[in-house]
């Protein structure tokens, strides 16, 4: 299991309005911009689906992503081949992906 604090961080959106990230979005925005035909498929993925989102929905309420094993791997893989590269450019951004790679197994 990994444990994985959350920091919210202002950002603009086109509209100009403020609006709140985390990385929980960062990770939610990753797995969205996979190829259809990169996405795992069959019923342990599906069920591997859900177990990330209600990761996600619980990580919004006590600001604490908790991931098992096979979660965590399916997002560290997806942040090692896909992270666009400009995404390092902002400082949050960097520091949410830096504490969930470096995230220790308890």
């Amino acid at each position: 299991m990994r444990k994985i604090v959350i920091n919210e961080w202002d950002v603009k959106i086109p509209s100009g309005q403020d609006a709140k990230e985390d990385l929980t979005i960062v990770l939610g925005v990753l797995v969205q911009m996979k190829k259809p035909e990169e996405l795992p498929r069959g019923f342990e993925q599906f069920k591997l689906f859900r177990k990330l989102s209600k990761a996600f929905e619980v990580a919004k309420e006590t600001k604490v992503l908790i991931l098992e094993e096979p979660e965590y791997k399916f997002l560290k893989d997806t942040v090692l081949k896909d992270i666009p590269m400009q995404w390092a450019g902002n400082s949050n951004i960097y520091d949410a992906i830096e504490s969930f790679i470096n995230a220790k197994e308890e």
